[in-house]
């Protein structure tokens, strides 16, 4: 709980911050490729919440991997936290800068799961339905192929879930057929 109010207070000063300078795009663009960064690199994940390594190796590290085209605010933004100790909860602060920007910039997030790819027809048709019931234009949709679901769809928009999925409608029907409606029961 902690860790989360200190990233979301990270989080909403360097927004604001980079609002104020003009630099919002680029410090979200540096935010964005450090996400992709640990998602793709397990270790530097690892490494940024190890308190055995120090902050001086940590921050060499965030500096040999944004020495080109990045944001100084957010290298100033890096090196601020590696004084305060404070690299572990990095990721944090930039998961969380992601939701206050896309609040920010009125950017409605859905996750769409299926059983293959879709294609563009299909994803303009999974926005609208996501822009109907958010009511925002800008969408953003992360798609993920999952085929434990068998076929159809689950989408989530913020605590909607619609889940047109066929393993959704098996157990559907085998919870159906675990009440035997024509016994009488005691």
């Amino acid at each position: 709980m902690a860790n989360y109010r200190a990233a979301s207070r990270y989080a909403k000063s360097i927004l604001e911050l980079a609002i104020e300078r003009g630099k919002l795009e680029e410090v979200h663009a540096d935010f964005q490729k450090l996400i992709e960064i640990a998602e793709v690199n397990y270790e530097f994940a690892v490494i940024l919440k190890n308190p055995i390594i120090n902050s001086e190796k940590k921050l060499s590290i965030l500096k040999a991997l944004f020495a080109e085209g990045s944001e100084e605010l957010t290298m100033a933004f890096f090196d601020i936290l590696s004084r305060k100790n404070r690299e572990s909860i990095l990721l944090d602060v930039a998961r969380e800068f992601k939701i206050q920007y896309n609040l920010h910039s009125s950017i409605q997030v859905a996750y769409l799961t299926t059983t293959f790819a879709i294609d563009e027809p299909l994803r303009k048709e999974f926005l609208q339905v996501v822009k109907d019931i958010s009511g925002l234009d800008k969408v953003e949709l992360v798609e993920k192929v999952d085929p434990e679901i068998i076929g159809g769809f689950v989408l989530r928009v913020n605590d909607r879930l619609l889940d047109d999925s066929l393993s959704s409608k098996l157990r559907d029907l085998k919870n159906q057929f675990l009440t035997n409606h024509y016994e009488k029961q005691f």
